[in-house]
């Protein structure tokens, strides 16, 4: 576990002290309609208020399980600072929320994610503070709510913990940039078709490059899953992650 650690601390050193054009897909400062901006904000703090109660929770019930926490926060800011080209000439980038979303639920990754967020858009200029709440609404809490549902599903339909682990990651991704188009479809809708042409062009933009990421981040999330099961197999338990079967 100590190594793992140190391997997440230098890769998040790399991504802050080496200069990068940040141009990834968290909608960037001003490009929201001030109104919009404000929409997000409000409809994100319900979800902060829940996300805080439930880490307050979790650490008081697990006291030990901090650093599975803090291991879900850096590996949600290093996957979700990557940025990769798109052949349309933008970029696209995993989130991360999937793994800190199996392991404490949705809610705790409201707050995990949106943290992410704040340090991504003060220290890359990577996202913003007006969309903020706009950002945290789609990668901090839709993502991590479908990756929620799919993995409890998938659960207790028979499958695997890797398959299901797998597609809680992989579907929590595309949700997020499915949640992401609606939101600039919702600001900027087409003058010729309205909401559903504008956002059939946020939502191609994308999919080249997002499919294959979200079929990336679903592996890498089962990855360390499996090495979470084999090392720390405590916590696991205490966070009530592992079936009976599992155990």
């Amino acid at each position: 576990m100590k190594t793992l650690n140190w391997k997440v601390l230098y890769f998040i050193a790399v991504l802050l002290f080496v200069p990068n054009k940040a141009s990834a897909m968290h909608i960037m400062e001003g490009f929201l309609p001030i109104e919009w901006a404000i929409f997000w904000w409000a409809v994100t703090l319900p979800f902060l208020i829940l996300g805080f109660r439930s880490i307050r929770k979790s650490i008081k019930e697990n006291p030990e399980t901090k650093m599975m926490l803090g291991l879900s926060g850096a590996f949600a800011f290093v996957l979700s600072a990557l940025k990769i080209p798109s052949v349309t000439g933008s970029c696209s980038h995993p989130t991360g929320v999937g793994l800190g979303t199996v392991l404490f639920g949705p809610f705790a990754m409201s707050i995990v994610g949106s943290i992410v967020l704040l340090f991504q858009a003060l220290l890359l200029a990577h996202g913003g503070l007006t969309t903020l709440g706009a950002n945290a609404f789609s990668m901090a809490i839709v993502g991590p709510i479908i990756a929620y549902l799919v993995y409890k599903g998938a659960t207790k339909a028979g499958w695997s913990f890797s398959v299901a682990v797998f597609l809680a990651a992989a579907l929590g991704d595309l949700g997020t940039y499915v949640m992401t188009s609606v939101q600039l479809a919702l600001a900027f809708p087409s003058e010729v078709g309205g909401f559903m042409a504008s956002f059939t062009k946020f939502a191609g933009i994308f999919a080249l490059t997002q499919i294959p990421l979200a079929i990336s981040e679903g592996l890498l999330t089962v990855i360390v899953m499996n090495f979470l099961k084999k090392y720390n197999v405590s916590e696991l338990k205490a966070l009530r992650v592992l079936t009976k079967e599992a155990r």
